[in-house]
């Protein structure tokens, strides 16, 4: 009897959902402009950095060193001033962010193997993050520039440091970080802010109260809400697995088993939290903003496009109860490392614990009474 009541009810919400005409159009819609749009504007990665070169060596391998930084794909010699104020006067423009200073004598301070063979780099701070990677640039292909040039006139080479090996991202690139766990944008709005307009909306019409006065249980009815939204949730994680694979040639080099599972479990969750946002709103505009207001925080604080371990302490402890950032940890595993499920049991199951919370408070907080 309730498995006949619950499929009436899916019936029902499925038809409704086709005849509305914004909710294909954001489950189309959404899952492409996050996949294919999002990874080209939220994107951390340094390039187009100018540069001026201050010249007093007037040397070969000063003059090389700025043909080497020019032929970069990340750095530009925007001017070679001829002194270090006209340098300063560009980057108080805001036309460069990284000065270098070849020094007089610096070609031939590094044939006699001196102590005080060294540029100069001076980097525009305003922009913090392009200031630090730019300068690291600079600084990596003065490095290399000098060790060629060490190499072809048989100049003894002093001891250099470890190399660096980058792993499971080896090129860096900040798409491979963002795209697996942009899906939880779509989760949120897919499985969470969906649902709980769902509900509000029924409450503004009077629709639901028709409801309210039938046998129907609680728990079918909350049920017949969230099912859709959950097989809309797995579809638009496909495409966006699919967006991520055609486009950026991004695979999983862990199981897709584990992300479908994470995907199902933080479902649950967001859908939990929609509902119980519906339950206690009166108006469809009071439970966006709501929303809207719990949206920011996951973004801000689940390690989306901040690191978590970057945060003050009491930040990272707060952390610790937002569930996104569990499955971006499951996400990025999966995605970058092919970490399994002994290495995130205890993602896992704290999204199970969540859902399991969230779940029944939805039930407890949902009244069929007026």
């Amino acid at each position: 009897m309730k498995l006949r009541i619950l499929k009436a009810l899916l019936k029902k919400e499925i038809t409704l959902m086709q005849r509305n005409p914004l909710i294909p159009k954001i489950i189309i819609g959404m899952p492409l402009m996050v996949m294919l749009i999002l990874p080209l504007v939220a994107n951390l990665d340094v390039k187009d950095v100018n540069v001026a070169v201050v010249d007093n060596d007037h040397s070969s391998l000063s003059r090389r060193i700025t043909a080497d930084i020019s032929a970069s794909p990340f750095l530009t010699v925007i001017d070679v001033p001829l002194d270090h104020s006209g340098a300063i006067a560009l980057v108080e423009k805001g036309d460069v962010d990284v000065i270098l200073t070849v020094p007089p004598h610096f070609s031939r301070s590094l044939a006699i193997c001196s102590g005080n063979a060294s540029v100069d780099i001076e980097v525009n701070g305003v922009n913090a993050t392009k200031g630090m990677l730019g300068g690291q640039y600079v600084s990596q292909s003065v490095l290399s520039t000098i060790k060629g040039w060490r190499e072809e006139n048989g100049v003894t080479e002093p001891t250099q440091p470890t190399g660096i090996l980058y792993l499971y991202n080896p090129t860096l690139n900040f798409r491979n970080y963002m795209i697996p766990a942009l899906m939880v944008v779509l989760l949120i709005i897919i499985c969470g802010f969906l649902p709980a307009l769902n509900l509000v909306s029924e409450k503004e019409t009077g629709t639901i109260e028709a409801m309210n006065v039938t046998p129907v249980p609680r728990l079918l009815f909350v049920l017949s809400k969230l099912i859709p939204f959950w097989i809309v949730g797995m579809i638009v994680v496909t495409v966006g697995m699919l967006v991520g694979w055609i486009v950026y040639s991004l695979v999983p080099a862990g199981s897709i088993f584990l992300i479908y599972l994470a995907a199902i479990l933080f479902s649950l969750v967001m859908s939990g939290l929609g509902v119980i946002i519906a339950n206690r709103s009166a108006s469809m505009l009071q439970s966006i903003f709501v929303m809207f207001a719990f949206i920011m925080v996951f973004q801000l604080m689940s390690g989306l496009f901040t690191p978590i371990g970057s945060m003050p302490g009491w930040a990272r402890t707060i952390t610790y109860a937002i569930p996104p950032r569990y499955f971006i940890e499951i996400m990025r595993a999966v995605y970058l490392k092919g970490a399994g499920f002994a290495d995130l049991w205890f993602q896992f199951l704290t999204l199970v614990a969540l859902a399991v919370l969230t779940l029944g408070l939805s039930a407890l907080t949902y009244s069929k009474r007026s």
